[in-house]
Parts: structure tokens; C-alpha cells; sequence
């Protein structure tokens, strides 16, 4: 009986040990969030330089090479998403960013749906992705509101 007692009691320590040990590495919101801003920052910096000017390159009616610029976006876009799908989230966290990640995967689709319809010369076509673009982007920071991003926030009107 001392034995069997003895034995559950190493068992319990092992387990709880164990369980320390994988808290410890679980990932925080707070260490997502510092892992995917830079990343986000970059992207963010990135559009503002390739998407400089092309509301008036619109009105302007250099359709096409405001169509380069959306497909330069949603490439600089596609890069980051890849890289931030590679980070380990929060247990948490997961169903969350999971829809968030489905949001930013679906932009970048509505870049090249973009630039495709600037490049064929359908302006109207362009304009009502860019509202899809923008509703969009409301979707997906609605659902990372709770991490305080201030990069990953996406913000599309700011350039169309």
C-alpha cells in the first residue's frame, strides 16, 4: 500500500512538472503580438510606399498603372501573411486569429481582383472591389480588437 501510495505521488509530481513545463512555453497574446507587429510594420511601410499616389493615378485615369501598384500590395501582402501563419498563437487565441488570418488571406485576393480589373481598364469593376477590400479589412481588425495592434490594423481606405 506505502508503495502504491508512493507511486501516485511520483506520478502526480511528474505530471504537474510536466504541466509547468508546457505552460511555460505556451505562447502569450503579449508575445504574438511582438512577434507579428514588426512583421505587420514592415507590410504597413512597405504599401505606403507602393501604393503612394494611386487614388490620383485613378482619377487620372493611368488605370493600368494603378493596377501594378495593387498587385505590388497584394504580393508585399501575401509575404506577410505567410510569415505570420508561421508563428505559433495563442491556445487561446486560435479560433480568433484563425478568422483573422481568413480575412487577410481573402485581401490579398481583392489586391490581385484589383489590380486585374485597373489593368483591364474597368475602373467601376476596381471601385467596388476596393469596397469589398475596405469591408473586409473592417471584418478582420474586429476580430484581433482585443490585441491592440497597431500595425496589423488594417486600413485600406487610407490609400484607395
Amino acid at each position: 500500500m506505502r508503495l502504491r501510495l508512493l507511486a501516485f505521488a511520483a506520478l502526480a509530481l511528474v505530471m504537474g512538472m510536466a504541466s509547468l513545463a508546457f505552460a511555460a512555453d505556451e505562447v502569450t497574446r503579449e508575445s504574438y503580438k511582438a512577434e507579428v507587429e514588426p512583421i505587420c510594420q514592415k507590410n504597413t511601410e512597405a504599401n505606403e510606399k507602393i501604393l503612394k499616389g494611386v487614388r490620383q493615378e485613378v482619377k487620372q485615369g493611368k488605370l493600368a498603372l494603378a493596377g501594378k501598384q495593387f498587385g505590388k500590395a497584394a504580393d508585399a501582402l501575401e509575404k506577410a501573411y505567410k510569415q505570420i501563419k508561421a508563428i505559433p498563437q495563442p491556445t487561446a487565441d486560435t479560433a480568433k486569429l484563425t478568422k483573422w488570418l481568413s480575412y487577410v488571406k481573402q485581401e490579398i485576393g481583392l489586391f490581385d481582383s484589383g489590380a486585374k480589373a485597373l489593368k483591364a481598364n474597368n475602373k467601376t469593376k476596381a471601385q467596388t472591389i476596393v469596397v469589398k477590400l475596405t469591408h473586409t479589412a473592417n471584418l478582420a481588425n474586429s476580430q484581433v480588437l482585443s490585441f491592440g495592434f497597431r500595425y496589423c490594423k488594417l486600413n485600406p481606405s487610407k490609400f484607395t
